[in-house]
């Protein structure tokens, strides 16, 4: 239950090559650096509660561990699939609906802060939550 709480970004590594690589186009990817994201995580047991909000937009998230489920992305790109608790990490691997291409990312906590990391096609990227 490590990941219980409320997390704001602090800082990116790489994120706006991610996006470019995902297809966002340059306007979207300017506001996205300056979305001053906020996740709030409860987890029960498997199951987790994740609200995310922002400059843009707010969105709850509902998922169990294992289980197949589909989410809109901030842009609108629709991803279908899972996260895995792993040790103390947990792994997201995600098919995006429109190319089929796989998105796979991570949250841990690392010296008292969230880091989530990104792949898609090639290009990795860090962004850094500190807790609230």
């Amino acid at each position: 239950m490590a990941f219980n709480g409320t997390w704001k970004v602090d800082h990116s590594e790489n994120y706006d090559k991610f996006m470019e690589q995902m297809g966002i186009n340059v306007m979207k990817r300017k506001l996205a650096e300056h979305d001053n994201l906020k996740i709030t995580i409860e987890q029960n047991g498997n199951n987790f509660h994740i609200k995310e909000s922002s400059t843009f937009r707010t969105k709850d998230i509902d998922f169990t561990l294992g289980i197949h489920f589909e989410y809109t992305l901030a842009d609108g790109t629709e991803l279908a699939g899972t996260w895995e608790l792993e040790g103390d990490k947990l792994n997201g691997k995600f098919t995006r609906k429109d190319n089929s291409k796989v998105l796979l990312t991570t949250r841990s906590i690392v010296g008292g802060e969230l880091v989530q990391t990104f792949n898609y096609d090639g290009v990795d990227a860090k962004r850094v939550f500190k807790k609230q």
